[in-house]
């Protein structure tokens, strides 16, 4: 079965891809490694810990996991070219004191878990922030290594 088989299979559809908010790149390969520039949960909006829940947090981290997957897509072809999930960072807007980041991060890292396997497995980090582009509640980025 193919990964993007996989993704129908968990009733899952990879999002239009919205241009970069600047003067960067949405993804760089360099050798075998794509480095993914952060994406924010577009349309999920707020602060976790004030207006959003952890899950609503958790919804938005796995949107934003698709969101990356379709980046790579577009850049690689299709997702079965995809070695392993190498590293994922996770920021959450959320109130001072907010000590649940890894629980809302869990929604990208769940996601990649299901889709890739023990090859979706990641080192990250999970950090709370005061504050996202476009009040997004959350933003991922990810570095993932290609096959040979």
């Amino acid at each position: 079965m193919t990964r993007e088989e996989r993704l129908a299979e968990l009733g899952l559809e990879l999002p239009e891809l919205p241009g970069p908010g600047g003067n960067y790149l949405s993804s760089k390969l360099v050798g075998n490694m794509v480095y993914l520039a952060g994406v924010v949960s577009i349309g999920i909006t707020g602060t976790v810990g004030q207006d959003r829940s952890v899950a609503d947090g958790y919804a938005a981290a796995k949107a934003c996991a698709l969101t990356q997957l379709a980046v790579l897509k577009r850049e690689l072809g299709s997702l079965d070219a995809i070695e392993e999930i190498v590293s994922l960072n996770g920021y959450v807007n959320c109130v001072a004191g907010f000590d649940q980041s890894p629980a809302v991060i869990n929604g990208a890292s769940d996601l990649l878990v299901e889709v890739f396997g023990e090859a979706g497995k990641h080192v990250r980090a999970a950090v709370g922030v005061c504050g996202l582009p476009r009040n997004a509640i959350v933003e991922v980025q990810m570095m993932v290594r290609t096959k040979s």
